[in-house]
């Protein structure tokens, strides 16, 4: 009875969090520009999806600022994540720290205090700014999860480098990485799904100049929920759960 009890507590969170996706995926099929009335089946939205200038647009420089930010930060994170492994200095603990503090920031505020700090420094928001902004809030989660990796190595493997006359970059690069690659692809994957969604942290950090697709789907809802939309959130959500997936087996092939 207790199991029985388990698994259905277990189907009714699972149905809770994706039967909406679900009617969302279902209804892009709809033959119909009322979501609300199933009129037949049709790929026509998806046509005229691609065919809409402004939304392709904005999804382009959606994907530039997501491959752009996740690479950066993945570069920077994984060098981070090694020098708290290899080295010790002063305040390292507490700048560790510093990390969990911006990842569990909440994105309104870590908008906003990015804002004020691009007014103060003189930088209109743009492309540059938006930019900045998505490697700021990727790179945390990027040093967490490679050096989670890190973290398991015997250092005795880096020693043995050491004594066979390897630098310190010929160790990083014939040595580390390779042994960090599976951590470093799913902490790219995972910035790039996490930069490619965001509303909250683009909408104070973006212009008026360049328009990402996240804020171009929320100022399209306002008017009313089309069936494009329905198709390129469909689009977006098979994206993020490609990414996501490959990521997980990723870390889960690491922890075997």
């Amino acid at each position: 009875m207790k199991q029985a009890f388990k698994y259905a507590y277990l189907a009714f969170i699972y149905l809770f969090l994706y039967i909406p996706i679900l009617v969302l995926v279902i209804y892009s099929f709809n033959d119909s520009r009322f979501s609300t009335n199933w009129q037949g089946f049709t790929f026509s939205w998806y046509a005229q999806l691609f065919e809409d200038g402004p939304l392709m647009e904005a999804f382009a420089n959606s994907l530039i600022i997501a491959f752009s930010s996740s690479t950066i930060a993945t570069i920077l994170g994984t060098l981070s994540a090694f020098a708290f492994y290899r080295y010790r200095f002063i305040g390292r603990k507490v700048t560790y720290s510093f990390i969990y503090v911006v990842m569990m920031s909440p994105d309104i505020v870590m908008g906003i205090s990015l804002l004020m700090f691009f007014i103060t420094v003189g930088l209109s928001t743009g492309a540059a700014t938006l930019l900045l902004a998505h490697i700021t809030f990727c790179l945390p989660f990027v040093v967490v999860t490679v050096y989670a990796r890190i973290s398991g190595f015997d250092r005795n493997i880096l020693d043995a480098a050491k004594d066979l006359g390897a630098t310190e970059r010929r160790m990083f690069r014939h040595v580390v990485l390779p042994m960090l690659m599976p951590a470093v692809i799913a902490g790219w994957l995972l910035s790039f799904t996490l930069s490619l969604d965001d509303v909250v942290v683009s909408f104070f950090t973006t212009g008026p100049s360049f328009e990402v697709l996240p804020l171009k789907i929320y100022s399209m809802v306002r008017l009313g929920i089309k069936p494009e939309i329905n198709a390129l959130s469909t689009v977006m959500f098979l994206m993020s759960l490609v990414t996501v997936t490959v990521s997980h087996l990723l870390i889960a092939k690491e922890n075997r």
